[in-house]
């Protein structure tokens, strides 16, 4: 999983101007989904819910941590945080949990964000609910760090040491992949590689930026956060190469996706960013490849969610949901057979926070086949597009077809009080 990777952020999904070739070579030898979606417009929610296969919403985790805290409310406004979690709880059953019991070795490499407890830089129960408590063997680098100090040695980053001087990031957690996967050939494993990148500081290999530099324009506005991707998928292909040398790549079920949208990207045609409830927040890029399921350089439409990933898991391993765990993702195991069991559903969000980094406004919202709806918690608007003909969210259909929009709202809000979703506080000026 990429941290701040853009739908539009790879070749292979239409910006030609990045060099992206091995993670392109992964969409040829899998499947590619146009309509993919993170759980969360922000990453610790996403995280969260791919690690229980519940919806942030359910598990009250709906901001990035640390974030506002609970009762922030933002000038000029009569709306206030509610109560929600920074941190997943050790109570809460994962799926490395799930496996490591069912016999599966289990790896954690990159970013957590799941570990923040308040004033944490004096709290030592941090590392406590790191990754290595939630049902993983190893962790190198999941702390409650959103972002790396540094991507160049040395880190600062508290459980990786640097090998070499100057080494990159992205290629130091790379080497800790393969020797994972080197060291447990011989039977089952879930590695979960969560890579820091594209997540600030923009840092990457001088010779990439300068690469990027001479391509600088439209696609590459940014040519340090182009050479930051490029960077990511040179590592990912050292990974990649190696479970075909050890001859694993044709028993091994690969995901690659996106926590959320970009933070400083262009995501046209899409509107909006990281920390916005707009396509250009939460839609992502999504590629699985499993050799002999899935077909090769096949594309799919159908809407799918970061819980269905749990879901998905799960399944090719041949276990059920966790008892505790309420699941809100469905298996796609039946879009790659071709069975009819998975049917077009509709698709939840809630971001009733406010984001640090960007101006944004508490809502909600749900994708119904072309239609989305948009809840506003400031004055309790609804905004409703036609994806299937305004994908940049351009057109606000809420007036023009008012009983499309109150039958979406009314659905919305149904979810929200069934998830038991906390909402913005109103409170006096």
């Amino acid at each position: 999983m990429a941290d701040d990777l853009g739908w539009k952020d790879l070749h292979c999904y239409g910006n030609e101007r990045l060099d992206t070739p091995h993670i392109d070579r992964l969409a040829s030898q899998g499947m590619r989904f146009a309509d993919a979606y993170a759980a969360s417009p922000v990453c610790t929610p996403t995280r969260a819910a791919l690690m229980t296969g519940e919806a942030p919403a359910r598990l009250n985790i709906t901001n990035h941590a640390p974030g506002h805290p609970p009762g922030f409310s933002k000038t000029g406004t009569r709306l206030a945080t509610a109560e929600w979690l920074r941190y997943l709880p050790l109570e809460r059953v994962t799926i490395a949990e799930q496996l490591r019991d069912a016999g599966y070795a289990t790896g954690f490499v990159g970013k957590w964000h799941l570990s923040y407890r308040p004033d944490d830089a004096a709290d030592p129960s941090e590392p406590e609910l790191r990754a290595e408590h939630q049902g993983f063997d190893m962790n190198m680098g999941g702390c409650s760090f959103g972002g790396p100090p540094s991507y160049f040695a040395p880190f600062r980053i508290p459980n990786i040491e640097p090998q070499v001087a100057g080494e990159y990031l992205p290629d130091r957690l790379a080497e800790e992949c393969i020797e994972f996967v080197e060291s447990n050939r011989d039977r089952p494993f879930f590695l979960c590689w969560w890579n820091y990148s594209v997540h600030y500081p923009f840092e990457a290999p001088v010779e990439l930026v300068e690469k990027y530099e001479a391509r600088k324009g439209p696609g590459i506005e940014n040519p340090v956060y182009a050479a930051m991707i490029e960077g990511m998928d040179r590592s990912i292909g050292r990974l990649l190469n190696r479970l075909d040398e050890l001859k694993l790549a044709g028993d091994t079920l690969l995901i690659f996706t996106s926590d959320n949208g970009p933070f400083a990207a262009n995501v046209q045609p899409l509107r909006g960013e990281k920390g916005f409830l707009y396509e250009g927040g939460i839609r992502v890029p999504l590629i699985i490849r499993w050799p002999g399921r899935v077909m090769p350089d096949s594309e799919s439409a159908m809407p799918v969610v970061t819980m269905d990933l749990h879901a998905t898991m799960l399944d090719a391993a041949g276990l059920p949901a966790d008892a505790s765990n309420h699941p809100d993702g469905f298996s796609l195991l039946p879009l790659f057979t071709g069975r009819a069991d998975l049917l077009p559903r509709d698709l939840f969000f809630h971001y009733p926070n406010y984001a640090f980094h960007k101006n944004n406004r508490p809502g909600s919202a749900i994708r119904a086949g072309q239609f989305k709806l948009i809840q506003r918690y400031d004055d309790g608007s609804l905004e409703l597009y036609d994806l299937e003909n305004d994908i940049s969210e351009s057109q606000n259909l809420a007036d023009e077809l008012p009983d499309q929009a109150s039958q979406l709202a009314s659905k919305l809000k149904r979810w929200l009080d069934e998830t038991g979703a906390r909402r913005p506080i109103a409170v006096d000026e």
